[in-house]
């Protein structure tokens, strides 16, 4: 299946060939909902996508390794290093997954300012564990949420200008990443990072010590019960706004980023459900449930597909 894709995209040198397949199995083994959705991607498209989840992977797991030999500072040294590399262009022959990502970067003429944003808000984690406001957690999510989605639109393709669809595709890598701050807090909680609005929690009088109390007793407070449904409004405003740009894609691309909105946003409810025991268990969408959503989209993106292949031009 991966050699049709890589086919399909025209990766013909065997070391990139090597280099995209390493991204892929990372896409696999990392990201369920994710890959699933790439499932619905037409082949041609898929390679891409997966080079920029394994790049944004590989700064993410430098970062939270459970590593005790690795220090602030190591984390930082290795970050840097990415950075450099990455920057220093080049084939990246030893690298497999900078060589992908590096030639996805150029086939798609990806702006480099994406990157820089992303890697900036991924040094803010080695020492930023708090957000005071809206307005700095915003700034966070720049880079580390908003610049996934816009890396995405050249790969998916636009039936607009790509002017006009950067605001909903930066709204829901938002979204995307909101809700796993509301699933995740406990785990983050243990990395000592609390990625919601202190000012927001504090107007339904919680702070960290109170989130402390909840990781501790494995319980949700009232009060933390309140904000987090407050954050849960929130978020689901931003679907509700995202959701709006999907019709803004190229066909072929709709059913992949409808189900992945559709199953992600069915996290938030999950949550809800549970009454916000965030402290208790991790919210999920049921195995039947994606294959549902998923199933309903194949149909959508295999008609989708047949008819980019009927509007393209035909080699003379």
């Amino acid at each position: 299946m991966i050699g049709h894709e890589l086919d399909a995209a025209g990766i013909e040198d065997p070391r990139l060939r090597t280099a995209y397949r390493r991204c892929r199995k990372i896409a696999a083994d990392n990201g369920r909902t994710y890959f699933l959705a790439t499932r619905l991607l037409a082949p041609d498209q898929r390679p891409a996508v997966h080079a920029l989840y394994a790049f944004a992977r590989h700064a993410d797991d430098i970062l939270d390794e459970f590593n005790a030999d690795l220090n602030t500072a190591a984390r930082a040294a290795r970050l840097q290093r990415l950075s450099e590399r990455f920057f220093a262009g080049g084939e990246h022959r030893d690298e497999p997954i900078l060589a992908a990502v590096d030639h996805t970067v150029n086939r798609y003429h990806i702006p480099s300012e994406l990157f820089e944003d992303f890697l900036s808000s991924m040094r803010m984690d080695l020492t930023v564990t708090d957000y005071a406001d809206r307005s700095a957690l915003d700034g966070y999510m720049r880079g580390s949420a908003e610049v996934i989605g816009l890396q995405m639109l050249p790969i998916l393709g636009t039936v607009v200008d790509v002017a006009e669809a950067e605001p909903y595709a930066a709204a829901l890598g938002r979204a995307f990443q909101l809700t796993n701050f509301l699933r995740d807090v406990d785990e983050d909680l243990m990395r000592d990072r609390v990625y919601l609005p202190a000012d927001e929690l504090a107007a339904y009088g919680v702070d960290r010590q109170l989130l402390m109390w909840c990781h501790t007793h494995r319980r949700t407070d009232p009060k933390v019960r309140a904000a987090l449904a407050a954050q849960h409004e929130t978020t689901r405003q931003i679907y509700q706004f995202a959701s709006h740009g999907v019709a803004m894609l190229d066909p072929r691309s709709r059913p992949c980023v409808a189900t992945a909105l559709t199953l992600y946003s069915e996290i938030l409810d999950r949550i809800e459900d549970s009454d916000f025991a965030v402290f208790s268990h991790r919210a999920t969408v049921g195995t039947a449930r994606r294959i549902q959503v998923a199933g309903s989209a194949l149909v959508r993106s295999w008609r989708a597909r047949r008819a980019h292949e009927q509007r393209r031009p035909r080699a003379a």
